[in-house]
């Protein structure tokens, strides 16, 4: 008879927990692979977190991108909201100011011994029942009949405009949560980054969070970040000399997401202020920004012109000459001096 054996069990750092571990790393998950809790613990080399580490940066700022545009969608719902409440208060308040000539009008006849029955009906809080029927219009006189007609049409008015305005609260709330919803996207991927870059010594957590190497085919031309040559090539009029101007006064201010300046930036935030700066009025949204102007190929670029980088259109930057662009990268990174070479280019728009 066969002995029966209890299969020996694998040790906890074996193959199988070490390609569990790596599949977790590779999923779109953030926080909850690298938490700490009841998940496996990696051992990630500087390669390794600098690639995670990046790659939770630009799907931070895709969700950036996202909360820029709900942002901007809240502000617009808000704005209108006010806008209908004015209206609304405006046409109350002459709303009130004819029912009071028709209450003077009733007074006076009060006063006569005779008070118009359609008098009663047009300062009854139900006047519209009564003024459907063409027997209104012969009792009353031509200056009442009007009067009240224009009542009955404020309050028509009034409520249509109470009607839009709850639309767009609504709205509004549906902005506010998608907000909210951003907000925990984009905290969370920027928290997982920040825990992969505590395992680090400051030498590596230097090295990880320092710019990407440029691509083969352009470092011959520009040769190590460090030694990048100042841009040669002058603005082509003085609206874009102007935004440029501005981003090289921005360089070393910090990455701060939903930023807009003048202190700290996003990447779409920078573009936008530079060419406020230049009296030009840029959508907020990197994704909006690409269609901002004429489209322009690479080997047209001239100082001024916004670059953008990655498939969904979720990076740009300010083209500044020689290869080069200033552009806010990440919180780990302030605005710099960089080359356009640095991420995979995927258009770029000339605004002016």
């Amino acid at each position: 008879m066969a002995a029966h054996r209890k299969p020996p069990q694998r040790p906890a750092g074996g193959t199988t927990v070490r390609t569990a571990a790596t599949l977790v790393l590779a999923g779109a998950a953030t926080a909850t692979a690298f938490d700490g809790t009841g998940h496996a613990q990696p051992d990630l080399t500087p390669a390794q977190v600098r690639a995670r580490v990046h790659q939770l940066y630009q799907e931070a700022e895709a969700a950036t991108d996202q909360y820029n545009g709900a942002r901007e969608k809240a502000e617009a719902a808000e704005e209108r909201l006010a806008e209908l409440r004015d209206e609304a208060a405006r046409k109350e308040d002459r709303l009130n100011s004819a029912r009071e000539e028709l209450g003077s009008a009733a007074a006076a006849q009060y006063r006569g011994g005779t008070l118009d029955p359609t008098l009663q009906l047009a300062l009854s809080d139900d006047p519209d029942r009564y003024l459907d029927g063409a027997a209104f219009a012969e009792r009353a006189g031509h200056r009442q009949a009007t009067t009240v007609t224009r009542v009955h049409q404020q309050m028509r008015e009034i409520e249509r405009l109470r009607g839009a305005a709850r639309v767009e609260l609504a709205s509004l709330k549906s902005r506010q949560t998608e907000l909210k919803r951003h907000r925990r996207t984009i905290t969370g991927k920027l928290d997982a980054a920040e825990r992969l870059l505590d395992r680090l010594s400051a030498g590596q957590r230097a090295r990880v969070t320092s710019p990407a190497a440029p691509d083969r085919a352009s470092r011959a031309s520009t040769g190590p970040r460090d030694s990048l040559p100042p841009p040669t090539t002058a603005a082509p009029d003085s609206r874009t000399a102007a935004a440029v101007s501005y981003a090289y006064q921005a360089l070393g201010s910090p990455y701060v997401w939903g930023a807009t300046g003048p202190d700290a930036f996003d990447c779409s935030g920078l573009t936008q202020a530079a060419y406020r700066a230049a009296g030009v009025s840029l959508p907020r949204t990197t994704y909006a920004q690409i269609g901002a102007g004429r489209r322009v190929s690479r080997s047209e670029l001239l100082p001024g012109d916004m670059v953008f980088f990655y498939s969904g259109i979720s990076h740009v930057g300010l083209y500044v000459g020689g290869g080069q662009m200033i552009h806010a990268p990440n919180p780990a990174s302030p605005v710099r001096l960089a080359p356009i070479s640095e991420m995979p280019f995927a258009g770029a728009t000339r605004v002016v």
